[in-house]
């Protein structure tokens, strides 16, 4: 009589795995690299990204450097006032807990991808985190990068200003809570920022200034 043999377990994927976009990071990344956000071309940012893009385990790429994770980063204002949140201590994002947040960020599945506008996917990731009604004005900022920790060294935000014409925004999904707060708000909390939410509230704090 023989046995079986149990087959091996697929490496890097696990139970609520999915794919998502990523584009390498030599085909994103200047070789001379760069920190914080840089202005770039949105139109040719896109384009690079439609060209190169892949769709590859999330669990796998989280330990991938020389792939970029594309997170479009959403960032909220309205009269001067940015949206603040803070995430779960139940956070999927095991390395984000309890941070403070100016952005509402996601990855992008391929099922996502139902038209090549960054633009429509942002309003459906918004209007999936937060309940607001009221009107939008999408603006682009520019690119995100962060290499001097492991969450910001496989991912690369795409910086999106969302102007409203109202207060009125709550959220839901992992986020805990949020709340209007001033750039003086925001800096009082600065080292409880994420990293990406500092390198944000720079950037706004020098166009302020």
């Amino acid at each position: 009589m023989s046995l079986q043999k149990t087959p091996e377990p697929k490496p890097f994927l696990k139970k609520q795995d999915e794919k998502i976009l990523v584009v390498p990071r030599e085909k994103i990344i200047p070789k001379e690299g760069f920190h914080g956000i840089k202005a770039v071309s949105f139109d040719a940012c896109l384009k690079t990204i439609n060209q190169e893009k892949q769709f590859l385990w999330r669990s796998k790429m989280e330990q991938d450097p020389s792939y970029k994770q594309i997170i479009p980063y959403l960032v909220f204002t309205h009269q001067d006032k940015y949206f603040l949140m803070q995430r779960k201590g139940t956070a999927s994002e095991q390395r984000l807990k309890n941070k403070y947040s100016l952005g509402i960020g996601g990855h992008i599945r391929q099922e996502d991808m139902t038209s090549n506008s960054i633009f429509d996917w942002a309003r459906r990731e918004f209007h999936e985190e937060v309940n607001y009604a009221g009107k939008l004005e999408i603006e682009p900022i520019g690119l995100l990068n962060d290499d001097t920790n492991a969450v910001g060294q496989v991912h690369l935000g795409l910086v999106l200003l969302l102007k409203g014409d109202s207060g009125a925004i709550s959220v839901r999904s992992e986020l805990k809570n949020g709340q209007l707060a001033s750039l003086q708000d925001c800096e009082l909390l600065f080292d409880s920022l994420e990293s990406w939410s500092q390198e944000v509230f720079k950037f706004l704090k020098k166009q302020q200034d």
